[in-house]
């Protein structure tokens, strides 16, 4: 039996490295142990992958959690595993289709009808590299759902998330923004041949751009908005990238995945910090990616893109721009 020991021995200790290093390499745990009971959160997206988990972390912390879902099914079904889970029974389903103006309009009608307060909003929803559809109103689908849904969301909430001040708004973006660039000659990829990859990245780059000029928009109201990278996850958002569809890739490229592909419990974790931690607060327009601040792509700093960005999306989902407003005297872009 000895001579099995060493053996026996070494593997335990290479599984254990492994293992070790997977969780290094996929970042930890929020390491807040902050607690929200009583306030009104809202996950985009929640009824699977890091957007229901998200949806469990903050439920389970005592949030008053609306999963807002395009299925309203998968998003029922969600909203009942997370009250068993978690034993809150203040979770509830709304119906949300982000590729729809008018589902938009109509979500948040009812939200600022129903709810006096919302304290946190975490825009989580996303297609990533799908064929070359467009959405209820002409726009790109990635762009359109990714980017110009949540920018329309979120300005329609912004009375109620104001009204709750300290209030946080999360935009995820992704790591894939630095190979993204905003063609404002073509932002719906009408003009070039199509580019799914292209068309995510942009869409992410977006979000960020966003997330910079709200954060300047908002300065002095106590909401903040940070957005944040929370790594690649095992999750049904990459359904479109042919990834695992023959058994050569999948045995090749599984130990990679499995080393640097989070699980979407895992993945959440960014999400939570970023809603909860106390020592985020006042925190904003900052970018992270997993559990840590970091800079963004160069583009992603641009403020002139930035502004130019939202006055373009305002203007392509129907919001009314102030007409001679200013944020600590800086004038709005029109």
């Amino acid at each position: 039996m000895s001579r099995y020991v060493l053996p026996l021995s070494v593997l335990g200790t290479v599984v254990g490295g492994a293992v070790l290093l997977r969780d290094y390499v996929a970042g930890g745990a929020c390491p807040s142990k902050a607690t929200i009971p009583g306030k009104t959160v809202i996950v985009t997206g929640a009824n699977t992958g890091i957007g229901k988990q998200t949806a469990m972390e903050l439920a389970r912390r005592g949030g008053n959690v609306i999963l807002a879902c395009r299925d309203m099914e998968k998003c029922e079904a969600a909203a009942k595993d997370i009250r068993g889970e978690t034993l809150n029974h203040r979770v509830r389903a709304r119906h949300l289709d982000l590729a729809s103006l008018k589902s938009i309009r109509e979500f948040a009608a009812k939200i600022t009808e129903e709810e006096e307060q919302v304290h946190v909003l975490v825009n989580n929803a996303a297609v990533m590299r799908c064929p070359h559809w467009t959405t209820e109103d002409g726009f790109e689908m990635q762009f359109g759902v990714n980017y110009l849904g949540h920018f329309l969301l979120t300005n329609l909430l912004l009375d109620r998330l104001k009204a709750s001040a300290p209030s946080r708004i999360i935009n995820l973006s992704s790591l894939a923004h630095i190979a993204g660039h905003v063609d404002f000659d073509d932002l719906n990829w009408e003009k070039r041949k199509y580019d799914t990859r292209g068309a995510y990245c942009q869409s992410k780059l977006a979000i960020i751009l966003f997330t910079k000029e709200l954060s300047r928009r908002l300065q002095g109201t106590g909401v903040t908005v940070n957005a944040v990278h929370p790594g690649v996850a095992r999750t049904e958002l990459g359904r479109h990238t042919g990834m695992h569809s023959s058994a050569f890739s999948s045995f090749t490229l599984g130990p990679i995945f499995w080393l640097l592909v989070k699980s979407p419990e895992l993945a959440a974790q960014p999400s939570t910090y970023l809603a909860v931690a106390e020592e985020l607060e006042g925190v904003s327009g900052k970018y992270f990616d997993g559990l840590k601040e970091k800079a963004p792509a160069p583009e992603a700093e641009d403020e002139e893109t930035a502004q130019r960005l939202w006055a373009e999306s305002a203007r392509l989902v129907g919001l009314e721009m102030p007409c001679a407003s200013s944020v600590r005297g800086q004038p709005l872009p029109k």
